[in-house]
């Protein structure tokens, strides 16, 4: 087995070194290959060989040796040798180190003592120890700081020893004395860590003392009195309002680490307004003061935590915040403008849209190559705060309109949603949108942004002046008809009779081989993506229109949305224009462009026809115009819109009940004792220990103090590890934080024999690694013992625990082995569900490699029972909106997001179809990034989708 050593010695994984070869370089003269030979011994040593016979050779020849590095290597050797025999007694041959450390602990080098002093703090055995107490006393007195700091070091170490306070009785007293008379910062500190582990009420009295000097003392001290502060606290809470006084006084130390931990300790103790206010605007000024970008991330963390517990007091800090968007990094700014978008409030939703505008007018600059995306992320932050107060939108929306022609495609769809939203929520700013966008749409390069646009001109142009705009500005955009000449086609069919016409359009099949972890190949399936050639984004302008160029390009569905927003126009303008005559003039106008399309579509031109879904839209258009009935009128002027507003109602109401669902409720007994404020007694409490009491019996009274940790809920995760009748009888609680597991075995001895040598031994299966090796422990007859192992896990997957109990009787020679059950870690434990955008959602459907795809069987007979027992099962959320999934239609389509503990996303689409015999047949689809999560949510779905108990 491997022994530990606690330092890391860099060494050639070559041939292994030789014993003789070792002993040959140690006994000759050359000081570099010396200490070469003793780094290839100690490497011997920690990979499990004993080398019995080195240790005279290194006695001999290395202990005499004047030579720093080689001191330092045999400090080193000494620590991993085996230094007492199987009953625990110390080696013999140990006399003759014990001489050389006490030579060493004198040596006139203070670097030679110093390392002593370090190796004897990882020294167990009593028996060396005790004879070097004298000289380990005397160097507390040395005067170089290195001997003094190691010396504390070593006899808090050997204080802490099972027999330590009989070694060293009055350790505590001197380590006092040299507390008040040391002026170097490093031993101080550790002075001060060994009073605090050792005799706290030293360490609190001497701070008491000191109190007024503790802002003077040095960061390494300051750290280690927080500590002790935070310790005192917990045990002690009365004690509290003392202690607030020095962390409040730390808050200005010129160390950024310290006034870090101070703010973290100040808001684990307090909850009184004034702390947490203090705290947070450290956390500000860190922000401000730090140019480390991880240091950045970290503090928004601190802050975001601090949002969900004190929202009222962050709320007036949010102008501090968004200070930190001067940061170039993405990941900073991602996570400022997600904190400040919780803390807007109609006070200080003025101030934050003004400094958003300010930050997209500087993305204009173009300077940073990111600058498309940060624009992306402040369009959709000035979106939410227009949704949650509709009166800033007017101020905002003219702005974002400049950037619907923007090259970031992202950037530009969020710009056109984001008008699109706000022209149905706010009818004031109607007109002076619709002019806008009809006067910018020549600039719209993308074909998305150019269709959602379309259908904001068809739905709310309504006035003459408006409608006839909306006809002329996409008249203009299109350019003239036709859209090819004849010559264009002649020569077009030539060049494909001479050459086969290379195509623009191709179909790339994601069906590539992936290689799996025991080496062999899968074929994965994932839909085929058309891929076009030719960019869809085109540059606006005049002279050529962008939808001209667009359906150039081949984009038949613009060409479509084209006519539906034409036709929709000549309606609308049958109705506000008296003149029949001009009504026809436009009808015949519009039925001309639409059937240049389709001969455009039909033409050798494109190297592609046009798809058989806009054919029908726009041939449905053409007979619409010629021939209009009163409820076609009726579905095509107002039936949209009221779907569209719909639309918004639905994720209106899942928003608010989104924020019901985070606030958070705690219940207390209706028997708990409160406190009441006025009735406090304030004899000597500064105002800070006052609003703290309060907060205390406030979270008192509102059940925040109780645990939620059921003792019901904790019987279900114990699992039996051993039969009833095995000598041996084990069970284990498994308790499954983030990024580990933690086992608490109970091992109990049902024989009437000692058991020796006991150990558990694991082993894992999955991304799961055991942390600690395995100790042996001596079980008396009918005795229990508990024991905890750590595993750490890396990625969300399914794992598996398996081993057994081995041990000694008096009377066998032989060990027994008591195999255990298998403990499954749930793929369950580590997914929690998650919400993202539709768009989101498909970008990460069309990236992820992995696909599992689970073929529905089940006994459940209702479309919508399936899939909410599909979700319960998954621990996932469903991103389709309730409105989509109602109604009977005998078939469904869902898509469910989850992300594990690790960051990975989980995506999952269900799509079923009700068969004539009323069973549900179809697939469960399940993408992800990684393997693991796609098998094992795979394998979780196949086991219990069959419900129906």
């Amino acid at each position: 087995m491997e022994k530990s050593c606690s330092l890391l010695i860099h060494f050639d994984k070559g041939t292994p070194a030789l014993a003789n070869e070792i002993k040959e370089a140690l006994e000759g003269n050359d000081v570099p290959a010396k200490i070469d030979a003793m780094k290839k011994a100690v490497m011997l040593l920690l990979n499990g060989e004993t080398l019995p016979q080195l240790f005279i050779t290194i006695i001999r020849y290395v202990l005499p040796s004047e030579d720093h590095t080689i001191q330092k290597l045999l400090l080193l050797y000494l620590e991993i040798i085996e230094k007492t025999d199987s009953k625990g007694r110390v080696l013999p041959e140990m006399i003759l180190i014990c001489q050389n450390l006490r030579n060493n602990l004198q040596h006139p080098n203070e670097y030679l003592r110093g390392v002593t002093l370090r190796f004897l703090c990882r020294l167990n055995e009593v028996d060396i120890i005790e004879p070097l107490i004298p000289s380990i006393m005397s160097n507390l007195e040395h005067r170089h700081p290195f001997v003094r700091r190691n010396a504390i070091l070593a006899v808090m170490s050997i204080y802490k020893l099972s027999q330590g306070e009989q070694l060293l009785v009055d350790a505590p007293e001197k380590i006092e004395n040299v507390l008040t008379t040391e002026q170097d910062p490093s031993a101080k500190r550790n002075a001060f860590l060994m009073l605090f582990q050792c005799a706290q009420e030293r360490a609190i009295n001497y701070l008491l003392t000191h109190v007024d000097r503790v802002s003077d003392w040095g960061e390494l001290l300051q750290m280690v009195v927080l500590d002790l502060i935070r310790k005192v606290c917990r045990t002690n809470k009365a004690e509290k309002g003392r202690y607030i006084k020095i962390i409040i006084s730390l808050l200005t130390a010129p160390s950024a680490a310290v006034t870090y931990e101070c703010a973290g300790t100040l808001v684990s103790l307090s909850s009184a307004p004034t702390a947490i206010r203090a705290a947070a605007n450290t956390y500000c000024q860190l922000l401000q003061s730090q140019s480390d970008n991880n240091v950045k991330l970290i503090v928004l963390d601190r802050l975001n935590e601090l949002k969900s517990s004190h929202k009222d007091i962050m709320v007036d800090m949010i102008m501090d915040v968004l200070r930190v968007l001067s940061s170039p990094n993405l990941d900073i700014r991602r996570k400022t403008l997600d904190i400040v978008l919780e803390l807007i409030t109609p006070r200080n939703i003025n101030e934050v849209v003004l400094t958003l505008k300010k930050e997209v007018v500087k993305t204009q600059s173009g300077e940073l190559e990111k600058n498309g995306e940060y624009r992306q992320m402040l369009i959709q932050a000035i979106h939410s705060c227009a949704i949650k107060f509709p009166e800033v939108a007017s101020t905002v929306v003219h702005l974002l309109m400049d950037f619907l022609g923007d090259n970031n495609v992202a950037s530009a769809i969020d710009v056109v949603v984001f008008v699109r939203e706000i022209i149905e929520t706010n009818p004031k700013l109607r007109v002076s949108i619709v002019t806008r966008l009809l006067d910018t749409f020549y600039q719209i390069r993308a074909a998305r942004v150019c269709s959602c646009a379309l259908w904001i001109i068809g739905e709310y142009c309504l006035s003459l002046s408006e409608v006839e705009s909306g006809i002329a500005t996409i008249k203009q955009c299109l350019g003239d008809l036709p859209f090819y000449s004849v010559s264009e086609e002649s020569e077009a069919t030539d060049s494909s009779k001479k050459t086969p016409q290379a195509n623009s359009i191709t179909t790339v099949s994601s069906r590539r081989p992936a290689i799996l972890a025991d080496g062999t190949y899968a074929t994965q399936s994932a839909a085929s993506e058309t891929v076009f050639s030719p960019s869809t984004v085109v540059q606006g302008s005049l002279t050529t229109g962008n939808l001209r160029s667009l359906l150039l390009t081949g984009d038949f569905f613009l060409g479509a949305v084209v006519a539906c927003t034409l036709t929709k126009l000549i309606l609308r303008l049958e109705e506000v224009q008296p003149s029949k005559i001009e009504v026809n003039k436009a009808t015949t106008n519009a039925l001309l462009i639409m059937v240049s399309m389709l001969q455009l579509g039909q033409s050798s031109v494109l190297p592609h026809p046009i798809d058989n879904d806009s054919y029908d839209r726009i041939v449905l258009c053409i007979r619409l115009l010629c021939n209009t009935g009163d409820e076609v009128r009726q579905i095509w002027l107002s039936s949209c819109r009221e779907s569209f507003v719909k639309m918004l109602s639905d994720k209106q109401l899942r928003e608010t009940e989104e924020i019901k669902a985070k606030a958070q409720t705690s219940f207390s007994q209706p028997d708990d004792l409160i406190d009441f404020y006025h009735l406090k007694s304030r004899r000597g409490m500064s105002q800070l220990e006052l609003e703290d009491a309060v907060q205390d019996d406030l979270k008192r009274a509102t059940g925040e103090f109780v645990k939620d940790e059921n003792d019901a809920n904790k019987l279900n995760r114990v699992l039996q590890l051993t039969g009833f009748s095995d000598p041996v009888y084990a069970e284990a609680f498994v308790t499954v934080h983030h990024y580990d597991i933690v086992l608490d075995v109970t091992v109990i001895n049902r024989t009437k024999e000692t058991l020796q040598n006991l150990c558990l031994e694991l082993a894992t299966m999955g991304d799961l690694k055991l942390v600690e090796r395995p100790q042996n422990y001596t079980l008396a007859p009918e005795s229990s013992k508990q024991i905890k192992a750590n595993i750490k896990v890396s990625s969300t997957e399914t794992g598996v625990i398996f081993g057994n109990i081995v041990y000694e009787t008096s009377n066998v020679l032989e060990r027994t082995v008591v195999v255990l059950n298998d403990i499954h870690i749930d793929i369950m434990d580590y997914i929690s569900p998650a919400v993202c955008s539709d768009a989101a959602f498909r970008t990460m459907w069309a990236e992820f490699e992995w696909e599992n795809k689970v073929a529905v069987n089940t006994v459940i007979q209702d479309e919508k029972e399936f899939l909410d027992h599909i979700i319960k099962s998954t621990n996932m959320k469903c991103l389709t909106a309730p409105s989509a999934l109602e109604d009977e239609c005998g078939f469904l389509a869902a898509n469910l997001y989850a992300k594990s503990a690790f960051g990975e996303d989980a995506l999952v689409n269900l799509s079923i179809e009700k068969q004539s015999d009323g069973k549900l047949s179809g697939y469960i689809r399940i993408r992800s990034k990684t393997q693991g999560i796609a098998l094992s949510l795979g394998d979780k779905i196949t086991l219990k989708q069959k419900g129906g108990s």
